[in-house]
């Protein structure tokens, strides 16, 4: 059987690396690799490339500093479309509820908040950079 290219982690780009790290290690329980923790209080916090892994030290995703601005997605509106987004699964409304609160408080923004449909409870959110992502009930 032939080996297979895997997914190493998913690079998003971003103004503000450290901003965008620290919104989804928030949100997702993750912790910075070895080497991209934030600097001293008094030390200038220039990062162009954070790597966040998960409690097995597996990647899971990466930011990169780029010069803005970026467009920001319009979604559900398809003049400038997602692009790319990201479904995270959570097992109850309770929890998706949750988690929805927990990423608007870290300065997520609603786009599309789907929690009362019986068949697929789902809320569309942006990140603090614009990207979109979806907090799903899932098993």
């Amino acid at each position: 059987m032939a080996d297979f290219p895997r997914l190493m982690h998913t690079a998003l780009d971003t103004e503000d690396a450290r901003g965008l790290a620290e919104f989804y290690r928030e949100l997702l329980g993750l912790h910075y690799r070895p080497g991209d923790e934030p600097p001293a209080e008094d030390t200038v916090d220039d990062a162009d490339w954070l790597v966040l892994l998960d409690g097995d030290g597996i990647r899971r995703l990466a930011f990169q500093r780029v010069d803005g601005p970026l467009r920001r997605s319009t979604w559900p509106s398809h003049e400038v479309p997602m692009q790319l987004h990201v479904d995270y699964r959570v097992p109850t409304l309770a929890e998706l509820e949750r988690h929805r609160d927990r990423a608007l408080a870290l300065g997520a923004q609603v786009l599309l908040d789907r929690t009362d449909d019986e068949d697929e409870a789902l809320v569309v959110l942006a990140d603090p950079a614009g990207h979109p992502f979806c907090l799903l009930v899932a098993p």
